[in-house]
């Protein structure tokens, strides 16, 4: 499949997922157009400047009526509500866990005034940015997500992910999220090599670090970063189901993104 190929059926999916949103009279693209360049976007991976020289020199011809670059990158932030269209429904059983991402490098920390992210550890190691939360159901998709910077506690910051599916997923977690005072009955906290369904978590990790580059982000203005985070994961849920889940002899699904890196 050409990258042609790729982004045209990419966009029939986003439309059949959007065909009740229509397009402002006085707008140049249809909501479903927006949503497939901020999707492309993610997938690429790279910076607003070249990601806009790679969509101009490359495939401006499947986008006519195009806008500026800046024009272009506001619209991804007043569409990111329609992340909501692709994430997935609750499951029986879920897991939750954050994901540290750089935005500086902590030598340059307090340079300037402008700073968005904030001095917290991530794998082991100082980061300078924020972190990512994300809800799993059992299939591996996104259920719901959250961000903040890096410096926040798991257990405060992202409990309202947990709360809000407490009528109907059982989530599993690190033992992160563990905070005095809040106990719900669907948190079952795993310590180290207790539940082997995390290593969900690490799959979908390993997916989007490697085919997004998701562990870097070059971002100076917190709503363009959450932007970017929240098309990410609709993205991660596009492209998981493509060709559908085809469970192997032994009933398990495996999950690939690697075959639509740009």
């Amino acid at each position: 499949m050409t990258t042609i190929d790729f982004i045209t059926e990419l966009f029939c999916r986003v439309d059949d997922q959007m065909d009740l949103h229509q397009k402002h009279s006085q707008a140049k693209l249809y909501p479903s157009e927006v949503v497939t360049l901020a999707l492309l976007y993610a997938l690429k991976g790279c910076g607003q400047r070249a990601f806009w020289r790679w969509l101009e020199r490359d495939y401006r011809p499947l986008f006519p009526n195009l806008p500026h670059r800046t024009r272009l990158f506001r619209l991804f932030n007043s569409h990111r509500h329609y992340v909501n269209c692709f994430l997935a429904d609750p499951s029986l059983i879920g897991v939750i866990d954050s994901y540290g991402i750089e935005l500086l490098h902590p030598i340059r920390e307090g340079r300037s005034a402008r700073q968005i992210g904030k001095k917290g550890k991530s794998n082991h190691r100082w980061i300078v940015g924020g972190k990512l939360c994300y809800l799993l159901n059992n299939l591996g998709l996104v259920v719901s997500w959250d961000c903040d910077t890096a410096n926040v506690y798991d257990g405060s910051a992202f409990q309202h992910l947990v709360d809000e599916v407490a009528d109907e997923m059982v989530v599993f977690s690190d033992t992160g999220f563990a905070k005095k005072g809040w106990h719900p009955t669907n948190l079952r906290l795993c310590k180290r090599g207790e539940w082997n369904v995390r290593m969900l978590i690490e799959t979908v990790l390993s997916m989007l670090t490697y085919v997004c580059d998701f562990k870097h982000a070059r971002h100076k203005a917190w709503d363009y970063f959450k932007t970017k985070l929240g098309f990410t994961m609709a993205l991660f849920n596009v492209l998981v189901q493509w060709h559908g889940f085809q469970p192997d002899e032994t009933g398990f699904v495996p999950l690939s993104i690697a075959e639509f890196s740009l």
